[in-house]
């Protein structure tokens, strides 16, 4: 049941349990068929089909093909509106003429090339309405006709899959680390922790359960069952699940229309709350926070029908606005006001996440007698936050020393804000204690290895994984800040989308950025090319999908170019039915057509709210290209929009975010030289157990190995 999304999220193949028998020519073509979509199949994956018999060999290899297909993009067929692309792309307004001029020979006129030019550039004619723009005017098989076969080369992606355990033991392991983790996961990983939950729930259970949103997520599996609620402890737990069973947003980013909760559903809320509220009465100082959507909660529950929970029905109380409780946030604010930052701290120490998030805040309004109240509050609390928020504040005082370019406001949508950095720095002083503070802290908290540690380059410049909001699912996606090296002579970046019902028009585009991020040209369906840089064509109507790529050498003389997905007219990127961005590299003696999986380095979904996406950046830097990952979304106009009236404030974001210093994987290397034994992978094999971690794990690697790669990264951050 869950055998393909075990292989799209670990690079595993789960063991089949089938009968034996000489499966060996399924797993000769499976090897065949695995390479034409750039990945190869372990020794140990190819002796385990090999053993099965032909029907459940056969059987396991269709579903290792269509997983990865799908996970890289090539399950979908990818035509470009020019058939030659990226060769024979017309000059724009050439091509405008053209079929202004059919149009214009359809209905019996005549006319000048000189005034369908002129009538072309005055922005008088509907594009959409000129015979042959924006509707593929060829077959799929016809552009796979019109280009060469694609010439292998060493620098290929190949992906190795491994041979991993029964579907039920990989389910039940990919279950526990889900709802376990240390970190926030995204709406796909979600969505996948519920489907778990629900064939998990009679299997051995996580200890702990760090996270407040994967609370929910298992509580509402429980709920709908009928079983018994796992750690609530506060009333935010309680509305976030209500929330989850309802459709709604657990995060709480957005308002939720609850559901009607049949009577054993609301005699378990209330009876929750009860505890909660019961067992500690500050518990209440949480529902002013979401007074409102308390309110419609109770609309829903009924709380005044349960004399039995009267704690429960102070809940109410307090949203409705009929009993007053100060929060701890209100309390601290309240004495900021009066310039009493020491008392403030006071009140905060109540709760270290708080405390921490607002130790800037707090340094920069204190005096200097003040401050080392502030820093010792701060030393105090380290030990009872959470590592995501010691990260988080590592991060955060490392860029702190000089003002921003600009601030920028991501939230849990990936929606982006920017403005001005008004904040005066802190004293260098103050970073370095504070940063020391929390090195040590963190250095404390990391696992002894019993085994040496060997650690891939090519993983140091990723991100640290503190949220899984920070990045969208797909293939070698990396979280928001990351960087990877980009080989290669061409880079061709492709968005795909399909339509639900209403005709949908995306279109990609690309800002290109000079080394001090002014606007240096662009490539859109308005200007179809730029130094080199070649655009496949405007495709309007993606009923049976549609796909839009541009081609960029890498010899261009810019410093940025910034990819960019607009939504013209139609249905948002939560809307479709399916959409995607990706990249590839190439050489420019490969041919081959404008889509080919074993050139596709990443692709990720595009899920977000706002109608311009900016997912990746691509930088030059003294190391050559690299792609920068963004995970953003702009909110853009509702229809219409175009790269030519957003080039400041992409450039704003673009700036922001590039030069912002982001704790990597790096970083975490560091930390724990002091405490293993640490090496950098050199391509040779180890002779001894060791723990890798890397983008991808090597084949071969000795018995009793441990691998982390990108899908378990967010387990090194400790609790």
């Amino acid at each position: 049941m869950f055998e393909k999304l075990i292989i799209q999220k670990t690079l595993r193949v789960p063991a089949s349990t089938g009968a034996a028998g000489d499966g060996a020519p399924v797993a000769r073509q499976l090897d065949a068929a695995l390479l034409d979509v750039g990945f190869s199949a372990s020794s140990a994956l190819l002796e385990h089909i090999g053993g099965l018999a032909p029907a459940p060999a056969m059987d396991l290899a269709a579903t290792v093909v269509s997983a990865v297909r799908e996970l890289v993009g090539d399950h979908v067929q990818h035509n470009a509106y020019f058939i030659g692309f990226p060769d024979d792309v017309p000059d724009t307004i050439e091509f405008w003429t053209d079929r202004l001029r059919a149009a214009v020979l359809t209905d019996g006129g005549t006319t000048t090339d000189a005034y369908l030019r002129d009538v072309a550039t005055s922005g008088g004619v509907n594009l959409l309405d000129l015979p042959g723009y924006g509707t593929y005017q060829h077959t799929y098989a016809d552009l796979v006709a019109a280009h060469d076969e694609l010439l292998a080369t060493a620098g290929d992606r190949v992906t190795v899959l491994g041979l991993g355990e029964t579907a039920e033991v990989e389910a039940a392991r990919l279950y526990l680390a889900l709802a376990g983790s240390a970190t926030p996961h995204g709406e796909a990983d979600l969505a996948i922790l519920s489907e778990l939950a629900v064939a998990c729930l009679d299997d051995v259970q996580p200890t702990e359960i760090p996270v407040r949103e994967n609370r929910a997520v298992l509580n509402g599996v429980r709920l709908v069952l009928g079983r018994p609620l796992v750690a609530v402890d506060t009333t935010t737990d309680v509305l976030r699940l209500a929330c989850h069973v309802s459709g709604g947003d657990v995060s709480l980013g957005a308002p939720t229309r609850f559901r009607a909760f049949p009577r054993r559903e609301r005699r378990i809320l209330l009876a929750a709350l009860n505890e909660v509220v019961g067992a500690n009465q500050d518990k209440l100082a949480d529902v002013v926070r979401h007074a409102e959507r308390w309110k419609r909660l109770g609309e829903r529950l009924h709380p005044h029908e349960y004399d039995q929970w009267p704690h429960a029905r102070e809940v109410f109380t307090v949203a409705r606005g009929e009993r007053r409780v100060r929060t701890l946030a209100g309390r601290a604010e309240a004495a900021i006001r009066t310039g009493a930052v020491g008392s403030a701290t006071s009140v905060l120490a109540a709760a270290p996440g708080l405390l921490l998030r607002s130790a800037d805040r707090l340094l920069r309004l204190a005096s200097a007698t003040e401050q080392r109240v502030v820093l010792d509050a701060v030393a105090g609390a380290l030990g009872s936050a959470s590592g995501r928020v010691l990260f988080s504040l590592r991060e955060h005082v490392d860029n702190r020393l000089t003002p921003a370019s600009a601030r920028m406001y991501v939230n849990r949508s990936r929606s982006a804000w920017v403005g001005p950095d008004r904040r005066p720095p802190l004293p260098a002083g103050l970073v370095a204690e504070v940063s020391a503070r929390l090195d040590a802290e963190i250095s404390a908290r990391l696992p002894e290895s019993p085994r040496p540690l060997v650690v891939d380059p090519a993983v140091l410049d990723v991100a640290l994984p503190l949220s899984g909001k920070a990045a969208e699912g797909g293939f070698a996606v990396l979280p928001r800040g990351s960087r990877a090296s980009v080989s290669g002579e061409l880079l061709r970046f492709f968005t795909y989308w399909r339509q639900t019902s209403r005709r949908t028009d995306y279109d990609l585009s690309a800002l290109l950025l000079d080394d001090e991020f002014r606007t240096a040209g662009h490539v859109s369906w308005t200007n179809y090319r730029h130094e080199g840089v070649a655009y496949s064509g405007d495709v309007t109507d993606a009923t049976n999908g549609a796909t839009e790529f541009i081609d960029v050498p890498l010899t261009l003389p810019g410093h940025y170019v910034v990819p960019q997905v607009y939504i013209y007219a139609g249905e948002s990127f939560d809307e479709v039915a399916e959409s995607m961005f990706g990249y590839q590299t190439r050489t420019r003696e490969q041919q081959g057509t404008p889509f080919d999986a074993r050139t596709v380095r990443a692709r990720s979904q595009l899920r977000g709210q706002g109608r311009v996406a900016l997912p990746v950046v691509f930088a030059r830097g003294e190391q050559g290209w690299q792609a920068v990952w963004l995970h953003l979304y702009l909110r853009g106009m509702p229809s219409f929009n175009r790269v030519e009236d957003n080039t400041f404030t992409t450039a704003d974001r673009v700036r922001a975010l590039v030069q912002r210093r982001h704790l990597t994987m790096s970083y975490l290397v560091d930390r724990w030289r002091a405490r293993a034994e640490v090496t950098m992978w050199d391509g040779r094999l180890p002779q001894e157990p060791v723990t890798f971690i890397g983008i991808e794990a090597p084949e071969g690697l000795p018995d009793g190995s441990e691998t982390y790669t990108l899908d378990r990264l967010s387990e090194l951050i400790p609790e």
